[in-house]
């Protein structure tokens, strides 16, 4: 087994849990340079956000053209860049901190000991959110029917004028053969 110098780095004698002696690495890194440096740079996801959105503030491109452009230059695909994107999007509308859960929230505080107070309060409160949810469903299928009625008015308004020139083609098809 190789014997490092002492100052080297390098921890003599260190054992893992099967009684094994191995050589672990000890990290050499100034703790003020390690902070300076997380607070100069700049995530991909960072990255990506202000490049994308300068692209889209100088008027040239949508945002879609604008993945499209920004991944042939990283050779990524469009969907990686997009996902960096939301990501920092996600942290910059949560007051500039990573969210702390999957749902892109903050976490909830956790109860030490369930009451009967507590339990009640909590059903309430959860009772109350499948309230809200209903009345958003309710208002999203409603935007659903008011769309999908407004797309069957102008279908059915310009099915004449669609027949006819069918119509017409196929008189123009008839009279060729």
């Amino acid at each position: 087994m190789r014997q490092g110098r002492p100052g080297a780095g390098w921890l003599d004698g260190v054992h893992n849990d099967h009684g094994e002696n191995r050589l672990r690495r000890r990290a050499r890194r100034n703790p003020i340079q390690s902070k300076q440096w997380r607070y100069l740079a700049m995530t991909k996801a960072q990255q990506v956000y202000e490049e994308i959105e300068a692209m889209i503030a100088s008027g040239e491109v949508k945002k879609a053209d604008a993945f499209k452009t920004l991944a042939e230059q990283y050779g990524q695909p469009v969907d990686s860049l997009r996902g960096a994107y939301y990501q920092h999007k996600r942290v910059l509308d949560n007051g500039g901190t990573p969210p702390t859960s999957s749902a892109g929230g903050t976490r909830r505080t956790r109860r030490r000991e369930t009451t009967s107070e507590t339990a009640v309060e909590s059903a309430i409160t959860t009772l109350k959110r499948a309230i809200d949810s209903i009345d958003a469903e309710i208002e999203v299928a409603k935007e659903r029917a008011t769309e999908a009625q407004a797309e069957y008015e102008a279908m059915q308004a310009s099915a004449d004028e669609r027949k006819a020139a069918i119509n017409e083609k196929i008189a123009l098809l008839e009279e060729a053969s």
